[in-house]
């Protein structure tokens, strides 16, 4: 796996200490977004000798808490799934009810956040988050 040069940045910008394994977890995010931590593990574990699913869970949670992953939580999905998340980017997900493949789909309505409540009771909106559940073409022609 080759590591890319903006890996290290965004850890650094972040304040987060650049290490081999960091900068691995991320460019497999950014190569495979919509990936389980065991997605990631999986793709590592070969080209990255003693990495360990802990490990890259422990990865994951300091990557989403800097703000430069995100999880995204899907109905019915066995796990999270990460994604490299982008500033300038609000999106919401498309997700196959029988095989699970998981798409991005741009902004609904407007900017950020998308969508606006009726109520907000006070609260300043910070994020929409909408799943469209649908079946892929793929799995229609399967029926």
């Amino acid at each position: 796996m080759e590591m890319t040069t903006a890996a290290p940045e965004r850890l650094r910008a972040a304040g987060l200490r650049v290490t081999v394994q960091r900068v691995a977890v991320l460019d497999a995010l950014t190569a495979r977004p919509h990936a389980s931590a065991e997605t990631v593990y999986s793709r590592l574990r070969g080209d990255l000798s003693g990495v360990a699913l802990p490990t890259v869970h422990g990865i994951l949670n300091d990557l989403t808490g800097a703000g430069i992953v995100r999880r995204v939580s899907l109905p019915d999905a066995a796990s999270a799934l990460y994604e490299v998340q982008d500033d300038f980017d609000n999106h919401h997900h498309l997700q196959c009810v029988e095989c699970g493949r998981v798409e991005d789909v741009a902004c609904a309505v407007g900017e950020a956040p998308c969508l606006h409540p009726s109520h907000d009771h006070g609260m300043r909106i910070l994020e929409a988050s909408v799943t469209y559940r649908a079946i892929c073409s793929d799995c229609e022609r399967k029926k």
